[in-house]
């Protein structure tokens, strides 16, 4: 079916309908829980590291910590949990209750292809919306490290935001981009292939959404560990 979807992409008629219908249905149900899920998850986390810098005199280095720790993983990591939860189990969902109802089998039969016209709108919004979670996410992760670090923990602010790009630079920005697509690409694929999968009844509705979140998640470490350890071998060969 991936195979099918890359190919499907390039051919003519696209369905931009249904590609921004997907996509405006997709960040009304992802963006406030991914804002919500970035606020205490970084406030904590970068809460507890600035306590170890402060016990050594590094408090003004926050900025670079919350850059790096935003940028580089929980960005994209965050992005994709919440797009897994929210939005992937929604397509399959959809995709599952019309194959239960033989809606798909119908748009066989009449010569249409579900992939072009179904699966192909919604991965490359899955895509889309991935991206734009993650520039989401590192920009509320950023404004919640100055929130703790300067009002709470005082840092001082124009050191936090000079050393913002001390640890973090472009490569580090392209990667966490790339993870995004990949991440995306997979929740929205996923949930295409479960959808149309599903077994038959409201049950199998039900465990097609399950394993469409377990599927997601589980891709999403497997992947950013590789992406990442690649990342970190090219770098440090190249002095990055």
């Amino acid at each position: 079916m991936s195979l099918d979807t890359i190919r499907a992409v390039f051919r003519r008629p696209f369905q931009l309908r249904e590609f921004l219908e997907q996509t405006v249905f997709l960040a009304r149900v992802t963006i406030l829980p991914c804002i919500f899920l970035a606020v205490p998850f970084l406030g904590v986390t970068i809460f507890f590291v600035n306590q170890l810098l402060a016990q050594i005199g590094a408090i003004d280095l926050s900025g670079a910590g919350t850059a790096l720790a935003v940028v580089r993983e929980i960005g994209s990591m965050a992005s994709v949990l919440v797009l897994a939860g929210a939005g992937s189990t929604a397509i399959c969902a959809d995709l599952a209750s019309r194959t239960i109802r033989d809606e798909i089998n119908a748009m066989a039969v009449l010569g249409v292809d579900a992939i072009h016209r179904l699966v192909v709108p919604r991965v490359l919004a899955t895509t889309l919306l991935a991206v734009g979670l993650n520039a989401v996410v590192c920009v509320v992760g950023i404004s919640t490290g100055y929130v703790f670090s300067v009002l709470l923990q005082g840092a001082s602010a124009g050191q936090f935001v000079a050393n913002l790009p001390l640890l973090v630079g472009l490569a580090d920005v392209v990667v966490g981009v790339i993870k995004a697509v990949i991440f995306g690409l997979a929740a929205g694929l996923v949930g295409c292939y479960r959808g149309l999968t599903v077994g038959s009844g409201a049950k199998g509705v039900g465990e097609a959404v399950n394993e469409t979140v377990v599927l997601v998640v589980s891709i999403l470490f497997v992947v950013n560990t590789i992406i990442t350890l690649i990342y970190m071998e090219l770098g440090g060969r190249s002095g990055f």
